[in-house]
């Protein structure tokens, strides 16, 4: 089959012939139809993050099981399903709290890779996943069967970087109908941050970006009001939307310390500011521990909502991945390079 390979960080990838293993138990085979490009996947590949080479990244697909191992009991050959990097057990201290993401078994999978390059040489399976390919090998707790209305491409969006912010909004910070959210940051999480506070019911549902253009999509996908802090002072102008207060939650979806920095001065006494937005290795923030004293900040991680997320998509309401679909090429003729992809 055919692979997008990195070599080498921040160099082009290289669309190459890789073999592919058959899966062990409890792992299944997934030709892919559609696979998103995530920021993540870029940061690796830049070497934002450090890892080893070779690999093939990519994790937000969706495809049909072709192959199914022994002990599969979740999906069958021949069904419609998403990928994604998440794998659990089911069994161990944090799934048992409903914290799948932080599942503590390590599998087969963790260990050893079903990726090898036409010289037999082993091929790193990028974020678990390995989904710059035409076909990928995970563990059948990573696969969810979704019903064929959904378009591969929607579901393959669905799949990480929506259900990574809607988890933020419903599941840590358990947004309210009637409160004020700020997200920071409008790049594919912090519009979904958008869409899931919308879809909870906030009241006000501020925007901020440097970007307009993309202050203008946050506005179309549910935001009430955009704040661009080269035109306004922004502090100043949320706490005139929120009655002097500060916003309830503050979600950053913007990968620099100054953004965390920045989402303590907007919160509320007794608000929360939500992490989400993931930085570049060794970066730092600072602020007062004393402005802490009132607030709580969490850390937020994909959580294990895709059940709803595709009955919100299968039914045409607010949240959907298709509006953030911008282009569409194939794995032999992308431009395969991390700035690029961008």
């Amino acid at each position: 089959m055919k692979a997008a390979v990195c070599r080498e960080f921040g160099a082009p990838l290289s669309v190459e012939e890789v073999g592919l293993a058959d899966p062990e138990s409890y792992e299944v085979r997934v030709k892919l139809s559609a696979c998103a490009i995530c920021h993540s996947d870029i940061t690796y590949m830049d070497g934002g993050w450090g890892g080893s080479l070779p690999a093939v990244f990519g994790h937000e697909a969706a495809g049909v099981v072709e192959q199914a191992g022994n002990g599969v009991t979740r999906v069958a050959v021949g069904d419609t399903v998403v990928v994604t990097l998440l794998r659990s057990c089911g069994d161990c201290y944090y799934c048992s709290k409903d914290h799948h993401s932080l599942c503590e078994t390590i599998f087969p999978l963790d260990t050893t890779s079903p990726l090898q390059d036409r010289y037999g040489k082993t091929l790193g399976h990028g974020l678990r996943t390995g989904a710059f390919a035409e076909q990928v090998v995970v563990h059948e707790s990573q696969v969810l069967g979704i019903p064929t209305s959904v378009p591969m491409t929607s579901a393959a969006l669905l799949s990480c970087g929506v259900i990574t912010a809607f988890g933020a909004v419903k599941n840590v910070a358990r947004v309210v109908p009637g409160s004020s959210v700020v997200t920071i940051g409008t790049g594919g999480i912090g519009l979904n941050c958008i869409q899931g506070a919308s879809i909870c019911g906030s009241k006000v549902n501020i925007a901020v970006d440097l970007v307009d253009e993309k202050i203008q999509a946050a506005l179309r996908l549910g935001a009430t009001h955009g704040i661009n802090p080269v035109n306004s002072g922004i502090k100043d102008e949320i706490e005139r939307l929120t009655d002097g207060r500060g916003a309830d939650y503050v979600f950053v979806a913007a990968g620099s310390a100054t953004a965390v920095e920045q989402a303590l001065t907007l919160v509320r006494r007794a608000g929360m500011v939500i992490l989400v937005g993931m930085t570049a290795e060794g970066v730092t923030a600072q602020f007062k521990t004393l402005n802490l004293a009132n607030d709580a900040i969490q850390w937020s991680a994909a959580r294990w909502d895709r059940h709803i997320l595709i009955r919100h998509s299968s039914s045409g309401r607010t949240l959907s991945g298709r509006q953030f679909e911008t282009r569409r090429t194939g794995v032999k003729c992308y431009p395969w390079k991390g700035s690029m992809m961008q």
